[in-house]
């Protein structure tokens, strides 16, 4: 169950976040083989002094972490990274210089969800892909 923070000026951000939760949502049902009723992001709208970033990006730098299972292969979660970059830039104009993301996965006994610790709950969807 990969839940998504979404960072970005929120000038910038505010704007588009009906359509960049739906392009990460799209990458993550694509990749992750993730049931698509399934989305769980929330977004942090910063003031422009709050928030550093390279200077090789635009005020419109977006930083997306996905904290996620454990279990994904390497392959898929770079497709997810990529399917990310390349989507955000078809649909929304977004530079890939812009982007940056991030993936911290986690055993699923750290998570808690519907009452229980993860690793007790059956689950819809497989998470070793």
């Amino acid at each position: 169950m990969p839940q998504i923070k979404i960072y970005g000026i929120k000038e910038h951000l505010n704007p588009i976040k009906v359509q960049l939760s739906d392009v990460i949502h799209s990458c993550i049902v694509d990749a992750l083989a993730f049931p698509v009723g399934k989305r769980s992001q929330r977004f942090f709208p910063m003031d422009a002094e709050d928030f550093y970033f390279p200077s090789t990006a635009t005020p419109r730098h977006t930083v997306i972490e996905i904290s996620m299972f454990e279990g994904r292969s390497v392959e898929t979660k770079k497709q997810l990274i990529r399917l990310i970059f390349e989507r955000t830039q078809k649909e929304l104009n977004i530079a890939h210089s812009d982007i940056e993301i991030t993936i911290t996965e986690t055993p699923r006994h750290n998570w808690g969800f519907r009452g229980q610790p993860g690793d007790e709950i059956g689950l819809n969807y497989t998470v070793e892909v």
